[in-house]
């Protein structure tokens, strides 16, 4: 092995990882954070503190691989010496492998929306107890997947199965880069097993559809008139406990000229579960109107239409093996248990990159999006 490769990387990584620049950036944030005036405007103040989170995670991301990179060269120059590190070797290859796949990541986050919040939506197919309990299943991967990263969830809504499962669910996710993390997940998502739910113990196939949308904040206009609004309130269902607080404060937002529907039932007050309902109300109308005038919207609307054979977008097979695939990347992983436990991120990376080089369409045409 050359030792050479294996030299301390660069103090710059390009554009994206630029330390010189990004710590005279977060000289400058700082100093506009200590004017005395700034919390008068707490939405700017708040922007202002996302971005420096943001320079101060590149910049340790660039320092961790730069020692990483040097705690690998030091175990070739002592290979060299005939010193038995092979194993240390493979940890330092291991840990710089992913390292170099986070920053990858991040410089595929390019579209003028992937910063935002997303908000999630996640429907059974046909197929009753089964279809519905693969919801909720994929409820709990989302959720442990935003638990690792450090991104925040909300439930907001949530239908509870007859049996077991879900009817329907909706949450937010809210940090850096949550939607361009989760165009990947928009489509119909396959499971097959052996059937808790059949006595018999056959094997069953399930589907269930995810949808994503981006937050809309105030920065985005959506016209929405008073009159074109029906606001219908209702008693609470579901769970209960972590999922929902059971009262009669739930409230039903519809958007009559397009029939968007959007609810809430996980605050107590009425008038917090309307806000809510009334901002997912916002994203999905400016999404419907997005949709409207893009051809990629459209053939996502034709598959969300049929959620069952041939129409998803990954297996998750654990009978009579074992094995996650992407049908779009062909990317296959064989432990099932860790990516169903939150393990999105190889999945998640393959889309990104194959929607770069042009190999899968974007869900949503990202650079029609600030139109």
């Amino acid at each position: 092995m050359n030792s050479s490769a294996c030299a301390p990387a660069p103090t710059s990584c390009g554009a994206t990882f630029d330390p010189s620049r990004q710590q005279a950036q977060l000289d400058e944030l700082d100093k506009k954070l200590h004017l005395p005036d700034l919390w008068n405007d707490p939405e700017s103040a708040q922007k202002l503190l996302q971005q420096r989170k943001h320079l101060e995670r590149l910049l340790a991301t660039e320092q961790a691989l730069a020692r990483h990179v040097g705690d690998l060269a030091a175990l070739v120059e002592l290979a060299h010496e005939g010193e038995p590190v092979e194993k240390e070797l493979a940890v330092e290859i291991d840990k710089l492998r992913s390292q170099v796949e986070e920053l990858e990541t991040e410089t595929l986050l390019g579209g003028p929306h992937d910063h935002r919040n997303a908000i999630v939506t996640i429907h059974p197919g046909a197929g009753g107890t089964e279809s519905q309990d693969w919801a909720e299943m994929l409820l709990r991967m989302y959720l442990r997947w935003a638990e690792r990263k450090g991104l925040a969830t909300t439930i907001t809504d949530i239908t509870a199965g007859d049996e077991a499962g879900l009817k329907s669910v909706t949450f937010t996710v809210q940090g850096e880069s949550a939607f361009g993390l989760l165009l990947s997940e928009i489509g119909v998502h396959r499971l097959v097993r052996i059937s808790p739910f059949d006595q018999a113990g056959r094997r069953h196939t399930s589907f269930a559809s995810v949808f994503v949308t981006l937050e809309v904040d105030d920065k985005i206009e959506v016209e929405m008139r008073p009159e074109d609004l029906r606001v219908d309130t209702y008693r609470s269902s579901g769970h209960g406990g972590q999922h929902v607080n059971v009262t009669d404060s739930a409230v039903r937002i519809t958007h009559l000229p397009t029939g968007l529907v959007a609810q809430c039932q996980n605050e107590r007050s009425q008038h917090k579960n309307k806000d809510v309902a009334m901002k997912i109300l916002r994203s999905r109308v400016y999404q419907h109107e997005l949709d409207k005038r893009m051809e990629a919207a459209r053939k996502l609307e034709e598959t969300k239409s049929d959620i069952s054979f041939g129409s998803q977008i990954r297996s998750y097979v654990l009978h009579p093996y074992q094995l996650v695939k992407d049908h779009r990347t062909k990317l296959e992983k064989g432990d099932v248990n860790s990516v169903l436990d939150g393990g999105l991120d190889p999945f998640i990376r393959a889309y990104l990159v194959a929607r770069r080089d042009g190999q899968v369409p974007p869900p949503y045409p990202m650079e029609e999006e600030g139109k």
